[in-house]
């Protein structure tokens, strides 16, 4: 299996994985949050289940574009930034006391995801 082939799959799965936590946290955005935060709010909870609707709508589009190639370039693109500012956040609560430190390990996935999927975009998808 070439390397191309190889970094379509993973980032096939990383939209597979992206649905998957979308809905879990759409189907129990609140007992979630308290896995990561430090203060949990309906609000926090409410918010936490609409980031989940959006990562399904992005983890959607990836894998619709995956079928689709000459839209995959532009979903790669989009999904990749938001992979990355969602890490930077992420971080970024994290060092303000908003997340708890294991929140790290999601922006380093998400971090590693938006590299990866910029990486398969600079090859043409």
């Amino acid at each position: 299996m070439d390397l191309l082939t190889l970094q379509r799959r993973a980032v096939a799965a990383i939209a597979a994985i992206t649905v998957l936590t979308g809905v879990a946290q759409m189907a129990a955005g609140e007992p979630l949050l308290t896995l990561i935060s430090n203060a949990s709010t309906s609000l926090g909870a409410h918010l936490f289940t609409t980031v989940g609707m959006f990562m399904v709508l992005f983890g959607g589009a990836t894998l619709h574009a995956q079928r689709r190639r000459e839209a995959l370039p532009v979903v790669l693109l989009w999904g990749g930034l938001q992979k990355l500012l969602a890490a930077a956040l992420v971080a970024w609560g994290v060092a303000r006391g908003a997340f708890v430190s294991l929140a790290l390990a999601v922006a380093a996935f998400d971090f590693a995801s938006g590299l990866l999927y910029w990486s398969l975009r600079r090859k043409g998808g």
